[in-house]
């Protein structure tokens, strides 16, 4: 596949979209001077390409009652399991991300939980897994950079 080559409009486009992927294609059209066909024609084309896989909205967790965020290092028995595994943690929806690893872990996991307490309980069913030889924890105390922004716009340099 041939490497899309994004120009200085797509930029500003990916731009719009990552602020608000709600953001109407007349809205970007009128701050970037183009038709809202324009705007349509190009973010086909950056989906057809693959540069943009669907949209998404961002919760705020804390107003939605699970502010508690902590990250789990995984230690399986085998190396051979990690699919099990993954397959068993994926039925557990305060993981919300997994890693497979190199390193200290094999598999490393941030989980969403109300509290302590219900943190807790979801290590506890990660530990209770078949395969997981040991789990290791860590309290996230303040997400303090979470921008997808500064990275897209690192890339844009680099193009």
């Amino acid at each position: 596949m041939a490497k899309f080559k994004l120009d200085e409009i797509d930029h500003q486009i990916l731009d719009m979209l990552i602020e608000n992927t709600r953001v109407p294609f007349t809205d970007i059209a009128k701050k970037l001077l183009i038709s809202a066909g324009t705007v349509h024609v190009r973010v086909k084309k950056m989906e057809d390409a693959g540069i943009i896989k669907g949209s998404s909205i961002t919760l705020d967790y804390k107003k939605l009652g699970y502010s508690f965020i902590a990250y789990v290092g995984i230690y399986l028995q085998n190396t051979s399991q990690t699919k099990f595994v993954l397959e068993r943690i994926n039925e557990i929806p305060n993981v919300t991300v997994a890693h497979i690893t190199t390193g200290k872990f094999n598999i490393f996991c941030k989980i969403r939980a109300k509290n302590t307490e219900h943190a807790k309980d979801v290590i506890f069913q990660l530990d209770d897994i078949d395969g997981i030889y040991r789990t290791e924890t860590m309290i996230s105390l303040e997400e303090s950079i979470n921008d997808k922004k500064r990275l897209m716009h690192s890339i844009f340099n680099e193009m």
